[in-house]
């Protein structure tokens, strides 16, 4: 339907969606006249959705909390599957988040449930005009908390580019680093195969023999000194060193219902930075999101073996087992389960899969049930001794 124009027919025709019988049926009784027709009622999102397409209705006017399936995600289904459908949320004064979700999940408007009658008509006939309806009684703050979101998702954005780039340096250096070892290595390689081939043949008298083990002694003294700096310059040409804990801590500071559990000794690691603190706060915003308000999420930092790992734990109702082989897909979302209502956006799980794995590192769902869920970071870089740390960390610890 184009914006701006009312259906052909002459006549609204409106889906109403609301789990209280009575107060959906005063709708309906208010809606039905004039140039609204009500078409249809349904109590909770999956019966709206049917409804939708059985009768095909011009606007849903849609409840926002509702049993199997709230309005939110029910909105974003069906403007999936009905780009033209206008809907209009039905919220109360102190959902303002929810509001929120509701314009991104593809709302046009919205207005409270205590509205005079006459707005929560206007509201019905303007989202049909391709028009839209913001209550003014919460639409302030609405607006502000967009605005933040949007802050947010520039600040990530620009993150994750910082990230990209320091990490195809990081490939570049590396590729660059592959070529002058394989030029170094071979000189004194082509030396010492040439003595053992010299030994081979035979021939020599005890002199000579003894000067070509010593030379072969030192050319692999040389040769082993040789690789233990290259070793040295890949730790310290492409990696930065970072203590975990530190990351840990810095996420844990933005949310007062996040408890960062680590040793006291620096649990060190070589690692990008910023791809390090965005996977933490990939994992931590999602735990945050399907865990309720009243509980904790926790970052628990150890040092296993030598290689640090980090477990987000959240005490969500956990995620179905028909959901866990997809988690980790590109648009996969777990707010689609009826056991997390959540309707966040976006593709954290996966970026922070891939930034892991970038890293030679990985991201795995260790556990979920309806105690909770925890995610295990295993973060690649950890040294496995003591003396493999370079002197200003051992002195650390």
């Amino acid at each position: 339907m184009p914006q701006g124009t009312l259906p052909l027919s002459g006549r609204v025709r409106v889906l109403v969606v609301d789990d209280n019988d009575g107060f959906r049926g005063s709708l309906a009784a208010l809606l039905g006249g004039e140039d609204l027709e009500v078409v249809g009622e349904a109590s909770n999102g999956i019966e709206a959705i049917q409804l939708v397409n059985e009768l095909g209705p011009d606007v849903v006017l849609m409840d926002v909390r509702m049993p199997e399936m709230d309005g939110i995600e029910t909105t974003r289904r069906l403007k999936a599957l009905h780009p033209s459908l206008e809907v209009v949320a039905l919220t109360g004064l102190e959902e303002e988040r929810a509001v929120r979700e509701m314009l991104v999940a593809g709302a046009s408007g919205y207005v409270l449930k205590d509205s005079p009658g006459d707005e929560i008509i206007h509201a019905v006939r303007r989202a049909a005009s391709g028009g839209a309806l913001l209550s003014p009684d919460v639409t302030p703050t609405v607006i502000e908390q967009l605005l933040e979101a949007l802050e947010r998702e520039r600040r990530r954005t620009r993150q994750l580019e910082i990230a990209q780039e320091a990490l195809l340096e990081r490939g570049a250096r590396r590729q660059q680093l592959i070529g002058r070892v394989g030029h170094e290595l071979r000189t004194p390689v082509t030396v010492i195969l040439g003595l053992a081939q010299t030994l081979r043949r035979g021939g020599l008298d005890d002199q000579q023999l003894d000067e070509v083990l010593d030379t072969l002694v030192l050319r692999t003294e040389g040769l082993a000194r040789l690789v233990r700096r290259f070793e040295a310059a890949i730790e310290a040409g492409l990696t930065e060193w970072a203590n975990v804990t530190e990351l840990a801590n810095e996420v844990g500071t933005r949310d007062p219902r996040i408890r960062v559990e680590a040793p006291l000794a620096p649990v060190m690691t070589a690692l990008n930075r910023t791809a390090g603190i965005r996977i933490l706060e990939e994992l931590v915003e999602n735990a945050l999101a399907f865990s309720p308000e009243t509980s904790q999420v926790v970052i628990r930092v150890s040092n296993d073996d030598g290689v640090p790992q980090v477990r987000v734990i959240d005490r969500g109702h956990g995620i179905e087992a028909d959901a866990i082989p997809r988690i980790f897909e590109p648009l996969e979302q777990a707010q689609e389960l009826h056991t997390r209502t959540h309707p966040g956006i976006g593709l954290g799980l996966s970026l922070a899969r891939l930034s892991a794995r970038a890293m030679d590192g990985d991201v795995t769902l260790e556990s979920t049930g309806l105690a909770g869920t925890t995610f295990l970071w295993s973060v690649a870089g950890g040294p496995s001794a003591h003396a493999q740390l370079p002197p200003r960390i051992a002195a650390l610890r």
